[in-house]
C-alpha cells in the first residue's frame, strides 16, 4: 500500500514543497525514515504513533518506509508530524487518497493528538500557491499567520488530528480562515518612545527626522546619559507605517526564526532590534547550521540599534558592510548558500572617548590622545563611511531638563506626518504609479525571483539610490555643486561619501517639498559628516 501527501520544508526564509511518501509492505514490522530527515523529524514517528493510538486508530503490522522528497533537501523541525500521520492513515485505508489531492499539511502533534504551532507557516503558505496546492491544513494558532499571506489558497486551522480527520472524511466542515491585513495594520498605535519626551537636542531631533525620511544610517556621539538611547528609541515612532508587502516580509522572517508571538497573524510595527555588544558575527548577520537570519534580517524594514558601538567585536562590525551597502546578506557554506534580506536603518551610539567625557561641560576628560585614537579606531573607516549622519549629542542643562514652563518639542505624530510626505515623494519617483509600495518585490534577491529579470529594482528611499538615480534625481544646482566640490577637496571625502552627502541632501529637499537640490540642502547634509 502506497500513499502520499504534501508538506513543506524551510530553506532559509523560503519554503520548498515536500512530498511525504509512505509505503506499507509485507515483512517484519519496522519503520524507517529516509530523505535527509534531521532528528526532530525522525523523532516525529514516535509522536505520530502515540497520537494515532490515542485516537483509536491502529496501523497494520507492516514494514513501513517513509520517504521525504526531494531527498537531497535537509528536513528540519516538527512540522512533518501531521502530514506523516495523514499519509499513514491514507496508506492503511482510513482515509480516501482522492480527498488529499491539492492539500498540504504541517503541524506538530502532541501525544494526545493535539496540534501545536510550528515556525515558518507564512513562508509555507506563500510557497504552496506556486505548486498547485489549494488547501493548507495548519495548527489553529498558526491559521491567522498563514491566511495573512495568501488569499488564493484555503487555510484550514485545526486543533487536533481527530478534527482534521473529520474534515477530510466529510463528517464536518471547517471554514477557511480569513484575515484582513489592511485592518490590522491600520489599527496599530505609534511604537517606541515619543519625541515629545526628548528635552532640547534640536540638532539630534532634526537628524532623526532626516534619517527617518530617507532611510539613512545615523551615529550619535555623546557623553554617558546625554540622551542617545532615548533619541534612538524614538525613531520607530516617526517612521512610516508598514505597507502590506513590508509587513509580510517582516512576518516571514520573524516566523522562520520562531519569534512571532502565538496567535499573531502579522507583525504590525517596524522592528526595533537592539542586540547586546557581546553578539557574535553569526548572531548579527546570520549563520548556524543550517544558516538562519541574524539581527540585521530581523531588523528588515525597521531599525537596528547598536549601543556602545566600539564595544562590539570587530568581526561583527565588519560583517555589517555588505548588508549596509546591498540590503542583503549572502551566507555561503560548504553545502548550501542562503540570501537573507536586510534593508534596515542603522542607528548607533558611542562615547567620544573611553571615559566618555571628551568635550563635555559637566566633567573633565581623563583620556590622553592615544587612548582616544585607539578607541575611535575600533570603528573602521569603511564602516564609518557607510554612516550618512554623524551627530553630537550634548547633555541638556539641568534647568532646561526640569523646568515645567519649558515648551516641549514636537511629538512623534507631527514629525511622522512630514516623514510620510517625504517618503511619498520618493515612492512616486521610484515606482511612478505602481500598485503597491515596497523596497523589494519579494523576499527573493533581485534577479532570483524566478521572473528572469536581473535588473536592479528602483530604490524607494533616498539612502538606497544608485549612482544613476543620484545623477537623475539628486544632482545639485550649480551653486550646490560648487559647495560639494569644495567640501570634497577640503574634507577628503571618498566617492562613497560624496554620494551619501547627495542622498542626504535629496532627503532634506524632500522634507522641504523642493524638487531640486540647492546649496542650503548640500550645506545641511555636510554638517552631518564627521
Amino acid at each position: 500500500m502506497l500513499a502520499e501527501v504534501w508538506s513543506a520544508a524551510l530553506d532559509g526564509v523560503r519554503s520548498v514543497p515536500v512530498r511525504v511518501e509512505v509505503s506499507l509492505a509485507s515483512g517484519l514490522p519496522a519503520v524507517s525514515v529516509v530523505g535527509l530527515a534531521q532528528s526532530a523529524v525522525r523523532e516525529g514517528k514516535d509522536r505520530v504513533w502515540a497520537a494515532l493510538a490515542h485516537a483509536g486508530l491502529a496501523l497494520p503490522p507492516r514494514r513501513i518506509t517513509i520517504n521525504l522528497a526531494p531527498a537531497d533537501l535537509r528536513k528540519e523541525g516538527s512540522g512533518f508530524d501531521l502530514p506523516l500521520a495523514v499519509a499513514l492513515l491514507a496508506g492503511a485505508g482510513h482515509l480516501d487518497p482522492g480527498r488529499l489531492e491539492g492539500c498540504a499539511f504541517t503541524g506538530e502533534l502532541g501525544l494526545d493528538g493535539t496540534l501545536r504551532p510550528v515556525r515558518g507557516v507564512l513562508a509555507m503558505a506563500r510557497g504552496c500557491r506556486s505548486h498547485g496546492i489549494h488547501t493548507l491544513f495548519v495548527p489553529g494558532t498558526n491559521a491567522g499567520e498563514a491566511a495573512a499571506g495568501e488569499n488564493r489558497i484555503d487555510v484550514i486551522g485545526v486543533s487536533s488530528l481527530s478534527e482534521a480527520l473529520e474534515h477530510l472524511r466529510g463528517e464536518r466542515t471547517l471554514p477557511p480562515t480569513r484575515v484582513d491585513v489592511e485592518a490590522l495594520l491600520a489599527g496599530d498605535p505609534l511604537p517606541g518612545a515619543d519625541l515629545s519626551e526628548v528635552r532640547g537636542h534640536l540638532g539630534p531631533r532634526r537628524a532623526l527626522e532626516v534619517a527617518a525620511a530617507g532611510g539613512h544610517n545615523l551615529l550619535f556621539v555623546g557623553s554617558p546619559g546625554a540622551g542617545k538611547t532615548l533619541l534612538a528609541r524614538s525613531l520607530p515612532g516617526i517612521l512610516p507605517p508598514l505597507t502590506r508587502r513590508e509587513a509580510l516580509e517582516v512576518t516571514t522572517i520573524h516566523s522562520v526564526r520562531g519569534l512571532l508571538p502565538p496567535g499573531e497573524a502579522i507583525v504590525r510595527r517596524r522592528p526595533f532590534r537592539s542586540p547586546h555588544h557581546t553578539v557574535s558575527a553569526a548572531g548579527l548577520v546570520g549563520g548556524g547550521a543550517p544558516p538562519r537570519p541574524g539581527e540585521v534580517s530581523l531588523a528588515h524594514h525597521g531599525v537596528l540599534f547598536l549601543d556602545e558601538l566600539p564595544e562590539f567585536p570587530r568581526p561583527a562590525l565588519e560583517a555589517l558592510r555588505q548588508p549596509l551597502e546591498d540590503g542583503w546578506v549572502n551566507l555561503v557554506r560548504a553545502r548550501e548558500r542562503q540570501r537573507f534580506p536586510s534593508r534596515f536603518t542603522l542607528v548607533a551610539a558611542m562615547n567620544p572617548c573611553p571615559c566618555g567625557y571628551l568635550g563635555a561641560a559637566l566633567r573633565e576628560c581623563l583620556c590622553d590622545p592615544s587612548q582616544v585614537a585607539r578607541y575611535r579606531a575600533r570603528i573602521s573607516g569603511p564602516l564609518r563611511d557607510r554612516i550618512d549622519l554623524v551627530v553630537s549629542v550634548d547633555s541638556v542643562p539641568f534647568r532646561e531638563l526640569t523646568a515645567e514652563g519649558v515648551e516641549r518639542g514636537e511629538d512623534s505624530a507631527t514629525v511622522r506626518t512630514r516623514v510620510v510626505r517625504a517618503r511619498e515623494r520618493q515612492w512616486a519617483r521610484a515606482f511612478a504609479g505602481a500598485p503597491e509600495r515596497g523596497t523589494s518585490p519579494s523576499l527573493d534577491a533581485p534577479g532570483e525571483s524566478g521572473g528572469g529579470s536581473r535588473s536592479r529594482p528602483p530604490a524607494s528611499t533616498n539612502a538606497a539610490l544608485s549612482p544613476a538615480e543620484l545623477n537623475r534625481w539628486a544632482r545639485p544646482e550649480p551653486a550646490g555643486m560648487r559647495l560639494l566640490e569644495d567640501a570634497a577637496a577640503r574634507l577628503g571625502l571618498s566617492s562613497r561619501a560624496v554620494h551619501r552627502v547627495m542622498r542626504v541632501a535629496r532627503t532634506v529637499a524632500d522634507l522641504e517639498g523642493d524638487e531640486s537640490v540647492g546649496r542650503h540642502h548640500i550645506g545641511e547634509a555636510l554638517q552631518y559628516r564627521d
